[in-house]
């Protein structure tokens, strides 16, 4: 998973006819989703998940994901 502005690498690419200057060029670099986390819409900072099972009408039951900071439900 690539996220804007962070884990930035630098490249030393040698002079080549797309880029007859070569040196050093920057760009962005994957990292585990297991380390991005969602953003609390109340809090407005990173945080942990958790999973809450609502009762629906009809009976029926569905499973939400919530902010562990201030408990809001994250609608993704």
């Amino acid at each position: 998973m690539i996220v804007e502005g962070v884990n930035i690498i630098k490249r030393h690419t040698r002079p080549s006819q797309k880029h007859p200057q070569g040196g050093i060029t920057q760009k962005e670099a994957p990292i585990q989703v297991s380390n991005v986390m969602l953003i609390d819409p109340k809090a407005g900072e990173p945080t942990r998940l958790g999973v809450q099972v609502i009762e629906e009408a009809e009976g029926k039951k569905k499973r939400m994901r919530y902010g562990k900071k201030s408990g809001e439900i994250i609608i993704s």
